[in-house]
């Protein structure tokens, strides 16, 4: 059942959550109109690894949110740990905005945080609110048809709509924009489950091991619980699944720096699982509208990136966006365009980058060597943690000259399969 006239607002963001949100408060600041409808009811759950290292939690507080995110009560974890080849690296961040830390905020509380910031910043944002098709005249998009809770219909015009919903997004199947024009398929699986951790002297910590073909995490977050995440290759997925306490156990153990953080700790909910994070490019903006978030782009969760990404490039999205809409439809689209080039710009060696990590493969020999020399000196450890928190880019992570002798190094010493 249609209820009413269409509502008329300068913007219409799809999905509340971080992309939508931080595109949302950037055009409330603005003085725009806008509203965000999202399927759920806040605080809610949905699939993430959910770290942030310290260019991410720089993100929440950009946005304004991050006195919000701190009062979940998700520990800061201004140390790094990486192990792999024989070799613990310990690492600390370059500051971002004065960031030093990173954080795990479970999706609940870092969503509601979000949406109480886009809120406060003078959001509309209407959760139980499902879009069901867009409102489109001579190939433009001015607006969506949605419906409430109650399944009532209703719509929404607007010179811009913004799909912030994610890898299965609505606007970006109904713009045509659904098949990526750039993808690589995925080398790992991903299984993860929150366990309660007693370890005082570890809450401050994010840890990565690499044994072989097996990488596990162990990230403290909220509630005194421990986010674990295993990370086998691709190809185990579906028998993992199949026995989930049993693999789950097993691949603990073939990691001995995991199971030993994990000693003491009892995992407290269900194995959730992830087996196609193929990772993407779509075309993300057009005539009327733009594709933040994972329904633009998204990077397999091995390099976490995707909530500080969202968060970055929702932020220009709004902004680039309400400086452009006093201008005409032309010049709107001129503005969603740069934004789109900016994010592929800033964001492409990340990409491949974490396709490389992400192919479940041993340690290469230079990557053993550049453990052995970040586990000796804090100045290189932190150089590759930069790159995680994007404070520099991959290539960049080690001197041309450092790099050449750990090529040399590499060549001259027998591969460790680690």
């Amino acid at each position: 059942m249609s209820v009413g006239a269409p509502e008329r607002v300068d913007a219409v963001v799809v999905g509340a959550r971080p992309a939508g949100a931080a595109t949302a408060i950037a055009l409330a600041r603005a003085g725009r109109r806008v509203v965000a409808l999202d399927r759920a009811r806040f605080p809610s759950d949905t699939l993430s690894t959910h770290l942030l290292f310290a260019g991410g939690v720089a993100e929440v507080q950009r946005v304004g949110a991050l006195e919000r995110v701190l009062e979940v009560g998700a520990p800061r974890l201004p140390d790094a740990l990486m192990s792999g080849a024989g070799e613990t690296v310990r690492g600390d961040y370059t500051p971002v905005d004065g960031i030093d830390y990173g954080m795990c905020v479970r999706r609940p509380g870092l969503d509601a945080a979000l949406v109480d910031t886009a809120r406060a910043a003078g959001a509309d944002v209407r959760e139980r609110a499902r879009v069901t098709n867009l409102v489109t005249r001579a190939g433009r998009v001015e607006g969506v048809r949605w419906a409430d809770g109650d399944g009532r219909e209703r719509e929404l015009r607007a010179p811009l709509v913004v799909g912030a919903d994610g890898r299965r997004s609505t606007v970006a199947r109904l713009v045509g924009a659904e098949r990526p024009y750039r993808s690589k398929p995925n080398g790992r699986a991903c299984f993860f489950a929150y366990l309660e951790d007693p370890h005082d002297a570890w809450r401050s910590t994010a840890a990565q091991w690499r044994e072989g073909r097996e990488l596990g995490t162990a990230f403290p977050c909220d509630d005194g619980l421990l986010l674990v995440l295993l990370m086998p290759p691709r190809e185990r997925g579906e028998r993992f699944r199949a026995d989930l306490d049993g693999e789950w156990d097993k691949t603990v153990a073939a990691i001995p720096g995991l199971s030993e953080r994990l000693d003491g700790c009892k995992r407290v909910t269900k194995v959730r699982s992830a087996l196609d994070t193929t990772s993407y490019f779509r075309r993300s903006s057009g005539r009327g509208w733009a594709l933040p978030g994972d329904a633009g782009h998204f990077k397999d969760p091995v390099t976490a990136q995707g909530i500080r990404d969202a968060l970055r490039y929702g932020r220009l999205l709004g902004e680039a966006a309400a400086g452009a809409l006093d201008h005409g439809p032309r010049a709107l689209d001129r503005a969603l365009r740069r934004w789109e080039r900016r994010r592929e710009r800033d964001c492409l060696d990340a990409y491949v980058w974490t396709n490389l990590l992400g192919r479940a493969e041993p340690m290469t020999a230079i990557e053993q060597e550049l453990y052995r020399a970040a586990a000796r000196d804090p100045a290189i450890a932190r150089g590759v943690l930069d790159v995680f928190s994007r404070v520099r880019r991959p290539a960049r992570a080690v001197p041309v000259g450092l790099g050449l002798r750990l090529a040399v190094r590499a060549a001259a010493r027998p591969l460790t399969q680690a």
